[in-house]
């Protein structure tokens, strides 16, 4: 029975979260060790086995992609307080030219532009609801659509890359396809975090493509609205630099051209540098920058504190074995056991933010599944988009929450789950595509980190041999 408590955690955590509104890294510290004080004094979990904390948290910063993390918060603080998202807002209006739905179009855009570069889901829709809105709404947009519309386009960085989320996510599968690779002795190169990025571009330009068609649709019988302000030739020039140079980042992250910590210093520095020169960022301002990149930064450190934390003892009641068991006996192949998975990762995202459930879920559940579904880079897209697709459900999706509390106006749930079902519509026809063709996502990655055939121990010891050993040289002839 004591396996079972590591689902008690996970319950003890969701309650505790909703019923107090604490932090998630709070909760799980809290919990976590309540936990493993009853599990030692009960005798179910060793005290040895604790004292490996200390070792997998220096493991974990021992990571290299964490250096971008600090990074990727500051350009999500400094995209907040320089006018650089409302310019390519404007330029992207202007470019939409009578369409009415061209507000709507250039929300999308902008988000698709900037949330990969914001971090977080809630820094995105945040940003969003502060910049875009109001334009929203003197465009004549109503309520329920323009909350939609920056709820899509905030979450557009779970699948565009390669936003924090992916880069955190591709880590976290990487680990997760180690472990199967362990479990089924399989011999096959383990899966990388750009072969996700790689995987992810196809389906997200898809629904990227499709949310602006919907959108151009649904506006099309709308009254062309009056005219936005006019940008200036150096308000031109400023919107197409941006513009032009997060894309060239972004695609040379995405192509593997350069890493992902150093297109961050890239962006962060030439954001700090036009913000100080154009005196954005001074004073105050930049004290109250450092400041928040500071706090935010921090907390995501203590995140991942506690997420290690969390899944050594969960793992500790051998709870991690109890699930991997639920997935093997899932009936369906591994389309079952696929579903059993993504249902519990969209109930999670109903609780928890993209970092906690990148942290603490994945590495539970994607292992066991791996082992059953072993098309790694196809596993990944439909699990993002998944993801992606829950933070969008009314009333509880994490990025509606974040919306309705931002917005001015109290919307009734029915209005907003009026706005909000085409865009989930959207989202469920791309991860239907996904699910049929799995081609989709190979077009663009390599399909080479399927798990292959497996072999015994003695058969992977001869292979590795025959690799390494030189072949014996001939006998001379004569002799």
């Amino acid at each position: 029975m004591t396996a079972w408590a590591g689902f008690a955690m996970l319950a003890a955590v969701a309650a505790l979260m909703l019923a107090t509104g604490l932090p998630a890294f709070m909760a799980m510290i809290g919990v976590a060790s309540a936990f493993a004080i009853a599990g030692v004094a009960a005798g179910a979990i060793p005290l040895a086995l604790l004292g490996a904390l200390p070792a997998r948290v220096i493991g974990l910063l021992e990571t290299d992609l964490l250096q971008a993390l600090p990074l990727y918060v500051l350009i999500g603080g400094l995209l907040n307080r320089l006018p650089l998202a409302d310019l390519v807002f404007r330029g992207f209006t202007r470019l939409g030219g009578l369409s009415p739905a061209a507000a709507e179009m250039a929300g999308l855009g902008v988000g698709a532009l900037l949330a990969p570069m914001n971090g977080s889901v809630g820094a995105s829709v945040a940003m969003l609801s502060r910049v875009v809105a109001p334009r929203l709404r003197t465009a004549g947009v109503a309520p329920g659509q323009s909350l939609a519309t920056i709820c899509a386009a905030g979450t557009l960085g779970v699948v565009v890359p390669p936003s924090l989320v992916l880069i955190l996510f591709g880590d976290a599968m990487m680990r997760a396809h180690t472990e199967a690779l362990n479990t089924t002795h399989a011999m096959t190169r383990v899966v990388n975090t750009q072969d996700v990025f790689r995987g992810a571009m196809l389906p997200g330009a898809l629904l990227l493509a499709l949310n602006l068609g919907m959108v151009w649709w649904r506006g099309r019988q709308r009254p062309i609205p009056a005219g936005s302000a006019a940008l200036r030739p150096g308000e031109w020039a400023m919107a197409a630099l941006t513009v032009l140079g997060i894309l060239t980042l972004l695609g040379a992250v995405t192509l593997g051209l350069i890493y992902a910590v150093e297109a961050a210093a890239c962006g962060a520095m030439i954001l700090a540098f036009a913000g100080i020169g154009g005196g954005a960022i001074r004073g105050e301002a930049l004290r109250a920058l450092l400041h928040d990149t500071m706090a935010m930064t921090g907390a995501l450190f203590a995140l991942f504190l506690a997420a290690v934390t969390f899944t050594l003892v969960f793992r500790a009641f051998g709870s991690d074995r109890l699930l991997a068991d639920w997935v093997a006996r899932m009936p369906g192949g591994a389309f079952g056991a696929l579903g059993l998975v993504l249902g519990l990762i969209a109930l999670s995202a109903l609780v928890l933010d993209a970092f906690e459930i990148v942290l603490v879920i994945v590495p539970l559940l994607m292992p066991p599944l791996l082992t059953r579904a072993p098309d790694v880079v196809w596993d990944s897209v439909i699990v993002l988009l998944v993801l992606q697709g829950s933070f969008l459900l009314p009333p509880f999706g994490y990025a509606v929450m974040t919306a309705r509390g931002l917005t001015r106006e109290r919307l009734p749930l029915r209005q907003v789950v009026r706005a909000v079902m085409p865009f989930l519509t959207v989202q469920l026809l791309v991860l239907g595509l996904v699910i049929a063709i799995p081609k989709l996502v190979h077009l663009t990655s390599p399909d080479d980190t399927a798990i292959r055939p497996t072999y015994s121990d003695a058969e992977a010891r001869q292979r590795l041999l025959r690799m390494t050993l030189p072949e014996p040289e001939p006998e001379p002839e004569g002799e």
